[in-house]
């Protein structure tokens, strides 16, 4: 296990200290400035477009064929795959690797990534197809669209196996791990003894329930997850943070002063350089957000949107919610609380710092909340990956890997936390390489789709046309 570790950590280095680093945050710096900065410019137009059409069942109902989803169903199901373990157990282990000083490069890597998901959920609802009868689609599409021929084929593929291994079965199990680790705390707090497999067990159960339910069960149910499990934990959150508040300046004095003097923060002896902040923070952040993965654009292809770039908006703010939002709680939970030099890692430390503030109910809240999280990552990571199967095998081989899902959920229970985290990392960061390069060459179709539906005067007409016909 060590020599493979050690293996995967060396290929980890490679990717995320040169290639992936340049690769993801340029593409989001090109398509920042080749769409005028949108995420500032269009995030207001992004919010009214999902809770100006809320209601009770999530939004308002559209007519749609058989595997689409309302926009709000799509949003729901893209975050549910976003806010998951990368929220409290991904922050927790980016501040032990990268030290205060990763959030700051977490939070930049996200706003370039607002840009790039845009892009990605632009170009799935541009080349979304329907496969017998069913609405489908996601990069492995639009990457042939890319790249014609023989390479095409190719690089879709291996953008299908990837995604496959790198969500549906890796990172499963890093969502199963950290459910079991977390389940694990509250139960030796209390002096009793259940084993994590036992946990996976449970939770592969759960899982394999909606799995069976198709698409509908995963839309009906993410729908009115997503909002829940978010209301409460930011509730929770905000209370610690205000019990805490006097802690907050110093918190954020050292997320920026450490993002380029960690020394200054953390003293030499901890050993952590800039590079690793950097290195810490856009990993981390990759798998908070997943902004350039090629992973949500599955969910905003499925929705029924009015046309790409409505759907592209729908897709930047769910990057907001998650690390501009969600992500910012566990941070400053953490640091307030002054709990990072504690000793304890990954989700432990989240649940440490929130039992500073509720005590004994502090880990058990964290534990809930987490499996509200993970559990939804779950639901959304395996319907991604049932799509690139069935694209790869056909229709009849979604059961199979179906089943393949709730074994490595049990399995991952089990692994030890820096071992599941090193290979998802590894495979997260080699799906983003043909899925980026699609992008980059298909920018030109995200830059006409902008602006043709997003320039002012076209808004302007739209808003006439609809004035026009409730007159008459």
């Amino acid at each position: 296990m060590e020599t493979i570790l050690s293996l995967v950590n060396s290929m980890n280095n490679l990717l995320w200290n040169s290639l992936l680093l340049v690769l993801l945050c340029g593409t989001g710096i090109f398509f920042t400035i080749r769409l005028k900065f949108i995420q500032v410019t269009k995030l207001k137009e992004g919010f009214q477009l999902i809770f100006g059409n809320f209601s009770s069942n999530g939004s308002k109902k559209h007519e749609r064929k058989e595997g689409e989803m309302t926009p709000f169903q799509a949003l729901a199901t893209a975050i549910a795959s976003q806010v998951g373990t990368g929220s409290l157990t991904g922050v927790a282990t980016a501040l032990i690797g990268g030290g205060p000083g990763a959030i700051f490069w977490m939070w930049v890597s996200a706003f370039f990534g607002m840009a790039t998901i845009y892009s990605e959920a632009t170009l799935a609802q541009k080349y979304k197809t329907t496969i017998d009868g069913e609405v489908t689609g996601g990069p492995v599409y639009y990457i042939q669209q890319a790249f014609h021929g023989k390479a095409g084929k190719m690089l879709a593929a291996s953008f299908a196996v990837l995604i496959t291994l790198a969500l549906g079965f890796m990172g499963n199990m890093v969502q199963s791990n950290s459910i079991g680790t977390a389940f694990s705390e509250v139960f030796g707090n209390r002096n009793i003894h259940v084993s994590p497999v036992v946990i996976g067990v449970l939770t592969a159960a759960l899982s394999g329930f909606i799995f069976l339910g198709g698409t509908k069960r995963l839309a009906s149910v993410v729908e009115k997850f997503v909002p829940f499990m978010a209301f409460v934990y930011i509730i929770g959150s905000l209370g610690l943070i205000v019990s805490h508040i006097s802690a907050f300046p110093e918190a954020l004095k050292m997320i920026f002063v450490s993002a380029f003097q960690p020394k200054a923060i953390l003293g030499a002896g901890a050993g952590i350089t800039v590079r690793e902040a950097i290195r810490f923070g856009v990993a981390r952040g990759l798998f908070a957000n997943e902004a350039g993965m090629g992973s949500t654009p599955h969910a905003h292809a499925r929705a029924k949107a009015k046309n790409p770039h409505e759907q592209g908006l729908v897709a930047m703010v769910s990057v907001f919610i998650d690390t501009f939002i969600v992500l910012n709680l566990t941070v400053f939970a953490i640091l307030t609380t002054g709990v990072l030099d504690s000793g304890k890692e990954g989700i432990a430390l989240t649940q440490l710092a929130f039992m500073k503030s509720f005590g004994s109910l502090g880990d058990i809240f964290v534990a809930v909340c987490l499996f509200f999280f993970a559990f939804s990552t779950i639901l959304g990571w395996h319907f991604f990956g049932k799509v690139n199967v069935e694209y790869l095998f056909g229709k009849k081989s979604g059961k199979i890997y179906s089943l393949l899902v709730l074994v490595f959920i049990i399995i991952g229970s089990s692994l030890k936390l820096n071992f599941v985290w090193a290979l998802s990392d590894l495979f997260n960061g080699l799906m983003v390489i043909p899925n980026v390069l699609a992008l980059l060459a298909l920018s030109g179709v995200v830059a006409f789709i902008y602006k043709k539906y997003g320039s002012k005067q076209r808004i302007e007409e739209e808003k006439q046309t609809q004035e026009s016909t409730a007159l008459e």
